[in-house]
């Protein structure tokens, strides 16, 4: 049963996650909006999901209990021969039109010293990614794949033609901004700032507060108070070990006003 709630808190957490972007395209890529959706986690999970994953299942739930929504593939895997050459995440009509659609769910942090806009200034806690390396992948790679030669017999399959389909993201992030700091938004909706980051050294700030590393999975999540907090002591030798080894936590901090608040702790 625990488990069952904590999948609900989880599929409530993704759902409030707002869009990045809403109006305007961005290098072109035109943003789906899923409304009027079931609160509920209504599917079951065959096996443990990472959160990428998770995510997608999310969506597909959303789809599910919303009108004018009708899954026509899930997941599709293109092959040439024995090779995997990639994936598209789904084959869906909206009001009866047949879209293709990417799902997108990531984390970011504002770096100004990484170029003169606000698109490529959006970074992976880790620096192992980028928002703006996940549109180029988008556009160059992850929605072309529709039109190329290995992706038509499945097309076929399905009695769809690829000039048929429009092309759609659902792309949600949780964005972090630098201790203290205030951020450019530009075109990326400002709801989506769901905390700060702090380098080691910023830490002393927060030495009387009460800390709590949660699982990746509950990054979905907003911090909550009914978990078991460490006393700083605990928490550095833990937090510097990971740290070292070039891993940035996802951090809960409860400060002495009680005040919670989500952070991310980076070693660069």
């Amino acid at each position: 049963m625990e488990e069952i709630l904590n999948l609900q808190a989880l599929y409530q957490g993704f759902c409030a996650t707002p869009l990045l972007w809403k109006q305007d395209d961005i290098r072109g890529l035109h943003q789906l909006e899923i409304t009027d959706f079931s609160l509920h986690f209504l599917r079951k999970l065959e096996r443990p999901l990472r959160l990428g994953q998770l995510a997608e299942r999310f969506v597909f739930n959303q789809m599910d209990t919303a009108e004018d929504f009708e899954s026509i593939a899930e997941n599709i895997q293109i092959q040439d021969g024995k090779q995997t050459v990639g994936e598209l995440d789904a084959l869906i009509k909206h009001h009866r039109s047949p879209i293709h659609l990417e799902i997108v769910y990531k984390f970011y942090l504002y770096d100004a010293s990484l170029g003169s806009n606000t698109i490529v200034r959006w970074i992976g806690p880790n620096r192992k990614d980028s928002f703006s390396e996940k549109l180029d992948k988008l556009s160059q790679k992850q929605l072309p794949l529709l039109h190329t030669d290995t992706c038509q017999p499945v097309l076929r399959q399905l009695g769809l033609e690829a000039q048929q389909l429009e092309q759609r993201v659902l792309f949600k992030a949780q964005l972090f901004a630098p201790y203290g700091e205030q951020v450019d938004f530009e075109k990326l909706n400002p709801k989506a700032l769901k905390g700060f980051y702090l380098h080691r050294n910023q830490l002393q700030h927060f030495k009387a507060s009460k800390f709590y590393i949660p699982k990746k999975l509950d990054w979905f999540l907003d911090p909550i108070a009914d978990v078991i907090w460490s006393s700083w002591q605990t928490f550095i030798s833990t937090v510097d070990l990971l740290l070292e080894n070039h891993r940035a936590p996802m951090i809960w901090i409860k400060d002495e006003t009680g005040t919670l608040h989500k952070v991310f702790l980076v070693w660069w």
